[in-house]
This record gives structure tokens, sequence and C-alpha cells, in this order.
């Protein structure tokens, strides 16, 4: 499946419109699927309102699982910086939208990532696309930490790695148990951050601190 391109053109008369790109033999494949799940939900999906759904869900899909096309780990290497500075670099706060592989409904939080330098350092950005890339798959939380944790380790090989995420599931809120504030943490630690309790308490500290 080619990655999803999204973006904004401008048009003859000054203003601009909206550019996609998509797979086009995967979204015709996908909105026959979102049809004939409409005639099972016992839809009309020949009314105004829903003609034109399937193909907008087969697109949507597409957007939300395109980390499926996406190498981690490449994203990590295109920006490695030799640097002798060996103290926590903290990235927190990154936004992140997933969708559980359970029930294909969303999960919605922040990761907290730290990392301890041992003579490479990485882009900033190139963090935050890792938990990016990594989310925008069919997903468990606790898999996600992990394998954000994993992939900066075997990428950077850092000295340690943590990772915490908060995250609320929509399959929690909207269906079973329906408890609308019930958020889950998961956390991962590899190297210092598992071997000192200091460490790992100062950067519990950090992403909980507002410093700004």
């Amino acid at each position: 499946m080619e990655i999803v391109n999204n973006g904004l053109g401008k048009n003859q008369n000054g203003g601009y419109d909206r550019i996609d790109h998509w797979d086009d033999d995967t979204t015709s494949k996908l909105t026959t699927h979102y049809q004939e799940i409409l005639n099972l939900l016992g839809e009309n999906g020949q009314r105004e309102g829903l003609k034109e759904t399937p193909k907008r869900v087969a697109k949507a899909i597409q957007f939300l699982t395109q980390g499926y096309g996406t190498d981690p780990a490449e994203i990590l290497k295109s920006a490695i910086y030799h640097e002798d500075y060996s103290e926590m670099v903290i990235v927190k706060d990154i936004e992140l939208f997933s969708m559980c592989e359970h029930h294909m409904l969303p999960f919605i939080g922040k990761a907290h990532v730290a990392y301890i330098p041992d003579g490479r350092i990485t882009g900033l950005s190139k963090i935050a696309r890792v938990v990016e890339a990594y989310a925008r798959r069919l997903q468990v939380q606790e898999r996600l930490t992990v394998q954000i944790r994993d992939c900066i380790q075997e990428t950077l090989k850092p000295l340690g790695v943590a990772v915490v995420i908060e995250a609320l599931h929509l399959c929690m809120v909207m269906r079973g148990v329906q408890k609308q504030n019930s958020v889950t943490t998961t956390s991962a630690f590899t190297g210092g951050f598992m071997k000192s309790d200091k460490t790992r308490e100062e950067f519990i500290h950090l992403i909980g601190a507002k410093l700004r």
C-alpha cells in the first residue's frame, strides 16, 4: 500500500484545492467492503448523506494506518549526530492517535520519551516521528510502548531509554464498561533507567513538571 500523501495545490482562481494521493486499488477494494458494511447495518447506502461515505472511510483508514509503510529506524538514522553529551534527553507530551486492534476504535493520548546518549544523538523531531510511525498502525498500548523503546535502543544504542504513554481508549469510553475518564498508563525502560532508581525518578518527575 502506498503511503497516503495529502496537501494543498493552488488553483487557477487563486485559491487552494485539496490534493489527495491514495492507492487506487486499495481504495476501491476498501470502498466495496464499507458499502457492504452499511448494507449489513440496515442503512441505505445510496441516500445523500451516505453515498460517498464508503470512499471517505476507505481513505480515512489508509491515513490512520499509514505507519505500516514507514520504517521508524530509518527515521532515526536520517538524523544521527556525534555529540559528547551523556545527560538525559526528554521529549514529552508527544500527542498520539492510534487504533485499538481489538475493536478498531481510537485511543488518544501523549507519549513521553527519554534517552541517555552514548556519543550519539538524534534530531528531536525524529523521536516524535518514531512515535507517530508506530501509532499509525492497529495497536495495543502495551506493544506500542515497547516498540518505541526498542527502536530507539537498537538504533541509537544509548545508555538507556524510557517511554511512558498515557491514553484514553474509546473502546472503554463508548462501549463495554463505558468509563468516561479512565486513562491507561504504560511504561518501558532500558539501561540506566532500569538500573538506577534515581535516574528513573528524575524522568518521572520531569515529565510531570510544568517547566514552561
